[in-house]
């Protein structure tokens, strides 16, 4: 029955059982392997148990017999019964991997997951018992050891006599009365699930009557229901456990777990037993007797106070534990000595999930959350709109002042006049009324005041509140790193030392579920390619155990997350061989490259250093998507290494991406802002301190030569740029190693801005990531760096044409129009003199989202497109293209290191014209292609 998808209750609340108890379970257990002195045993019993019992409660049996194995093996451990190395920790981790697992499927998933895995589930569940019944577990046994009885499970049963063998009771005839069945089981679903809710959370320590009362009562209603229809066996049923209830509230006898798992059982027979269907009801006792006599059993002896040895397991009996050698022929005294032969294939991830903390937790949608943050974020916008209300009675108020004022001096020529006593009574009216309402603006102002101080303290108060509402701890995020790092080390035969440091450092959620995979991949290569054997480090003079540590920390408003490792390093002098034999660069030009620049390279997609193509490496996929995530997240990487000492990575990511410090700028007369982690400094120069060569403006700052373009010309803005200043306010923004300068027409200052999205039916607007409002509720835009970036380096390597342009339009039109998209700068310049030399008008594109920004705001005749690009590549930009209606007859040549057929097929099937490899530059296969799709 518990294998029907529709049969799964209370589905959610299991799930989010096992992701506290199993992300428990894990963490101990890693922690244990490192030290095994300090484990905390009782902790993960605990976890273990609460698993059982709501495997069982939703159904989950061959799940719950897994927990219900853990849980023995822990006890055993408990009792110095069983010894858990290594070898035998795996086979633990593989249980903790179905319990996980089992915790992600939906629940029309469920039963064919379950289905899928009752091999896998049934050899852990087998190595789990034959590591018990090993003890010690001596690597060769002289001779096959007679195993022992298996430990009860939580706590230690006293001393008495072995069990009974079980009696055999038969179920009592009955003939059901159908009237009021529908009745029943109404009664039956609401008492059976209070006696199953109860059975979970029941202590067997402390037979307290107010814990033991409420599943009385259940079991006492479960009897009456039964007996009113005709259902005898259930009644049976129903009393023995209220009579073992009754027995343990009056004192008389004392549960231990196994009697615990005896009313379980008992309870998953009644719930079976009422779900049967209406023509099955009165067999349905007989046909399943050997389980209603096993149920009896256990009862009767729970009443007696008699022990049992082992709990019975519902649906399949288990076997005596003298026939555990006839079930596990491989077992005769020795554990197996790995579980690599069941292990599966886990997730890329291997991340558990998180950890509830201890306060009450509240699950909230996250569009609810981002709802309420842009709320939060308009109550302060709003608020500071208070400040002009506060402008507007100061004027009221000097303004009021000057008539009293004037009244005043009115009164002085009035006395040198006579007037009527009215008249005089009538001015005094006036200069009082003017007085009052002096007095009353002032006194306004001042509650005024009052209230705008409280309604801005209230408004930043819960803007922070709901801010803090999106932040997680870091641990949060990466506590299934050590678990992950323990298999890798395990697989490759190294020891590491793995330590996450700054567990606690807030983390916007967005932000922490973004890093996963980087770090995932980042914490394998440093398993892989980093950390030595121990045959190796010992070597070298270094401890055989190597040291790998995560590490997060806020610096200057930003996240910092390192990884860091102590092993052989990366040897640059290598690296450039390997770029010049995948055919990157020259020899010439990477003898030119810094060291900072030929660790750039490892980040390029397609680029590895392995020599062979594992599970964990060699297969081109890894530090490009730590960098394109990186740069989807306003992100920062780089890399420091030391051959012999170690490697680095250091990321720089924001905080949160709900709220961003940013420098505002003026722009083109309109407002705009730079996030302030993407700038090194701002600059304010004379324009006789600008140099100039081949057309291309940049200034020196610090030794090291900086391009500059105006902002303008970088968002695509057009028309004459006029300048009134004698100087240029520069913003210097960074892309890893290297600077850009954009000028700006004036710099305003800093704010933090909350972030909000551009409207999805604008596109990629060029140049902008998002938008934001000002304190004085102004619209803004705040800018795209990288797509900035990436303008300004177009406009620099064609700085001289952009000249040439302007003064000749004629000569443009008449040349064939080409956009070369490629983001490796010596391939793009390649490609730009071939074609330029041929005659055609070239401009370029510095990735596959500059491309189709590009292609989008000009007229092109033909695109040259690269694959392997950052933030879009090749395949997804010609599907682009080929999917608009006003591009999609364009002509688009590919050009890719890649030679495979089936990249060859992938590439035409997105759309291209013609599918090149890199090597057509070397005779005048690529110059022919062009001039077969556009003409001379």
């Amino acid at each position: 029955m518990s294998d029907d998808p529709q049969s799964f209750p209370m589905l959610d609340l299991y799930q989010q059982e096992v992701e506290t108890q199993g992300a428990a379970l894990n963490e101990g257990l890693v922690a244990w392997e490192a030290d095994p002195a300090s484990a905390d045993i009782d902790a993960l019993m605990r976890a273990a148990h609460s698993l059982k019992g709501a495997a069982r409660i939703v159904g989950l049996d061959l799940v719950g017999k897994v927990a219900h194995a853990l849980e023995d093996l822990f006890v055993a451990a408990e009792k110095g019964e069983a010894s858990l190395g290594s070898d035998q920790l795996d086979w633990l981790f593989n249980a903790v991997d179905i319990l996980v697992e089992s915790g992600r499927q939906a629940e029309d998933k469920m039963a064919a997951w379950l289905k899928d895995n009752i091999a896998w589930a049934d050899e852990v569940q087998k190595g789990l018992v034959a590591i018990q019944v090993a003890g010690s577990a001596p690597a060769e046994p002289a001779s096959p050891a007679t195993p022992e009885p298996a430990p009860s499970l939580v706590e230690p049963q006293p001393q008495v006599a072995a069990p009974k063998p079980a009696q055999v009771i038969k179920p009592p005839k009955q003939t059901p009365d159908l009237s009021m069945i529908d009745l029943y089981r109404m009664e039956a679903e609401q008492q059976v699930g209070a006696l199953k809710e109860g059975l979970v959370s029941l202590n067997p320590e402390i037979a307290d009557p107010k814990t033991l009362e409420p599943l009385m009562r259940a079991a006492h209603s479960m009897k009456g229901a039964a007996r009113i229809v005709g259902l005898l066996a259930a009644v049976e049923v129903a009393r023995g456990v209220e009579d073992a209830m009754n027995a343990a509230i009056e004192g008389k006898i004392k549960f231990f777990p196994p009697h615990i798992d005896a009313f379980e059982r008992a309870a998953n027979f009644l719930a079976e037993f009422s779900a049967a269907s209406d023509a099955d009801l009165a067999e349905w006792p007989e046909a399943h007797a050997d389980e209603y006599s096993a149920v009896m059993d256990g009862l009767q002896r729970t009443l007696a106070g008699e022990s049992l040895a082992t709990a019975p397991e519902p649906v399949v009996k288990p076997a005596p534990v003298a026939e555990v050698p006839t079930v596990l022929p491989e077992v005769q005294g020795a554990a197996p000595a790995k579980a690599k032969s069941v292990r599966r294939e886990r997730s890329k991830s291997d991340a558990v999930p998180d950890k509830p903390k201890s306060d009450s937790v509240v699950r909230v949608s996250a569009d609810s959350l981002n709802r309420l943050m842009g709320l939060a974020a308009e109550t302060v916008v709003e608020t500071g709109q208070l400040e002009n209300f506060r402008d507007t009675l100061l004027r009221l108020k000097e303004a009021q002042g000057e008539l009293n004022g004037r009244i005043g001096a009115s009164e002085h020529i009035l006395d040198k006049i006579n007037l009527t006593a009215d008249v005089r009574v009538h001015f005094e009216q006036i200069r009082q009324s003017a007085q009052n309402a002096l007095t009353l603006v002032r006194e306004q102002l001042e509650h005024f005041d009052a209230f705008a101080r409280r309604n801005t303290l209230l408004s930043d108060r819960l803007y922070r509140e709901v801010l803090a509402s999106r932040m997680r701890p870091f641990n949060d995020g990466v506590q299934g790193f050590p678990r992950m790092v323990r298999d890798v080390a395990r697989s490759l035969g190294k020891q590491v030392r793995f330590e996450i440091e700054g567990k606690e450092t807030p983390v916007d959620r967005d932000i922490l579920e973004r890093l996963e995979a980087p770090l995932n991949h980042i914490l394998r290569n440093a398993c892989d390619h980093g950390l030595e054997t121990p045959e190796e480090r010992e070597a070298n003079g270094k401890e055989s155990t190597g040291s790998l540590t995560l590490s997060a920390r806020h610096s200057a408003g930003m996240l910092v997350v390192e990884v860091k490792d102590d092993g052989r390093g990366i040897n640059c002098e290598k690296l450039r061989g390997k770029i010049v034999e995948k055919q990157f660069a020259t020899a010439e030009m990477t003898a030119q490259m810094s060291e900072e620049e030929v660790l750039e390279f490892l980040f390029l997609p397609g680029f590895s250093t392995a020599g062979k193509v594992t599970e964990i490496s060699g297969r081109g996929v890894g530090l490009d998507v730590v960098l394109t995530l990186m740069q989807q997240i306003g992100g920062q990487a780089r890399i420091n290494t030391k051959v012999g000492q170690g490697t680095a990575f250091h990321l720089q990511v924001p905080i949160t991406r709900s709220v961003i410090r940013a420098l505002l700028a003026e722009i083109d007369g309109e407002p705009y802002a730079f996030p302030l982690s993407r700038i090194a400094r701002t600059l304010r120069m004379d324009y006789k301190d600008l140099k100039m060569v081949e057309n291309r403006q940049y200034f020196e700052m610090e030794g090291q030569n900086v391009g500059l373009a105006p902002a303008r010309a970088a968002l695509g803005f057009t028309g004459a740029i006029s300048t009134t200043t004698p100087h240029l306010d520069i913003v210097v923004v960074n892309d890893r190693n290297q600077l850009y300068g954009v000028e700006v027409d004036r710099l305003i200052g800093e704010a933090d801005l909350v972030v909000r999205p551009l409207d999805k039916r604008l596109g990629k607007v060029p140049g902008v990531s998002s938008a934001s409002l000002t304190e004085a509720g102004e619209p803004l835009l705040i800018l795209d760096v990288e797509d900035m970036i990436a303008s300004i380096d177009k406009l620099l390597s064609g700085g001289a044409r952009l000249e040439s342009k302007r003064t000749s339009e004629e000569s443009r039109v008449a040349r064939k129009h080409i956009l070369v998209v490629d983001d490796s700068i010596t391939v793009r310049e390649t490609e730009r003199q071939l074609l330029e030399n041929a005659g055609y008008a070239v401009e370029v594109a510095v990735d596959g989202a500059d491309g189709w920004n590009a292609v989008r705001l000009g007229e092109f005749d033909l695109v040259v497109s690269d694959i392997d690009m950052p933030r879009m590549n090749g395949y997804e930009f010609v599907s682009k293209i080929r999917a608009d209606s006003r591009l999609e007859n364009l002509p688009v040549i590919v050009v890719s290191y890649k030679d495979r057929e089936e990249d060859r097929v992938k590439g035409l099937e997105a759309g291209a014209d013609y599918y090149l490899t890199k090597s057509s530059f070397q005779d005048d296969t690529f110059i022919q292609a062009v001039r077969d799709l556009i003409g001379d």
